[in-house]
């Protein structure tokens, strides 16, 4: 019985961490098309499908709204100047990347 218990508890916890680790990650790349795709998701393999984009200027004016597509992909129209792109699965859950870093 006692086994039985310890069994439970790690089951538990091991679960309980599973439901955390839903880390995002997104990489962007430029086409060299004058477009840029970006792809996403999460650490435990889950899809990004319909996770909020921004693609955003200098002084944080939003240029573009939109959502990851089935694929969990999003792609658009380099905008001129500096710009960033904000991957948006919720608080705490936000992943920014520098338009100066997107190469081809």
């Amino acid at each position: 019985m006692k086994l039985l218990g310890i069994a439970a508890v790690l089951g538990f916890a091991v679960a309980s961490t599973s439901a955390f680790a839903h880390t995002p990650l997104c990489s962007c790349y430029d086409n060299g098309d004058g477009t840029v795709l970006c792809e996403g998701g999460f650490s435990d393999g889950s899809s990004a499908s319909g996770v909020g984009v921004l693609v955003m200027d200098a002084n944080g004016n939003t240029l573009l709204e939109g959502k990851m597509s089935e694929d969990s992909e999003f792609e658009f129209d380099k905008p001129d100047g500096d710009y960033k792109v904000v991957f948006d699965a919720g608080p705490g859950h936000a992943v920014e990347i520098n338009g100066s870093d997107i190469v081809e």
